[in-house]
């Protein structure tokens, strides 16, 4: 049985995955309020805007009549999302969340989805996913190696360090260049 609660929304929108493996594909995105950290680059208004129950969440989401879901934030597990993640799968929805990887993520969240993003910050715990975006600023690479994803991206910060971030993929076999599209090409 689900148990339906109200979660706290920044926004509900529809646009293109601009970032990591799924850039270009068309989503409803979810953008939860509220995070676990405050990063000093962070360039996402994660505030709360509204408090919606789960039906009114997945009306919002239905309307698009787009079948993939990028749950964001702000920082996804800061709140209890199993409600969402359960109605989406039943609902057969491709379901995407992109985590700062703090809260370690049990199966039974993770059988319901479908693509799992993890972007660390600080003190990063789920070292399992299917890709890890990291926000280059000079760090030693070496700390995200040992670790369960398919792939691994390195994204300049705030799109201020790109020849920098390209300089470290081109000598870190292992990283693909992820930028901001979303930002390049001037949508949501």
């Amino acid at each position: 049985m689900i148990v339906m609660q109200n979660l706290k929304i920044n926004e509900i929108f529809y646009s293109i995955q601009g970032e990591g493996n799924n850039v270009g594909m068309s989503a409803v995105f979810v953008r939860l309020a509220g995070c676990n950290l405050e990063c000093s680059f962070c360039d996402t208004d994660f505030s709360e805007k509204h408090d919606i129950n789960i039906d009114a969440i997945m009306k919002q989401i239905k309307k698009y009549k787009c079948k993939n879901v990028v749950i964001t934030g702000g920082e996804p597990f800061y709140q209890d999302i199993y409600s969402l993640l359960a109605k989406l799968y039943l609902d057969k929805f491709y379901v995407c969340v992109e985590t700062n990887g703090t809260y370690e993520i049990n199966d039974n969240y993770s059988r319901y989805i479908d693509w799992l993003t993890i972007s660390p910050k600080t003190n990063w715990v789920q070292k399992i996913g299917n890709e890890l975006k990291v926000v280059y600023q000079g760090q030693d690479l070496k700390q995200y190696e040992n670790n369960f994803f398919r792939y691994h991206y390195l994204q300049p910060c705030s799109m201020q360090n790109i020849n920098e971030t390209v300089e470290a993929v081109k000598k870190n076999k292992i990283w693909r260049l992820s930028l901001q599209t979303q930002k390049m090409i001037g949508v949501r």
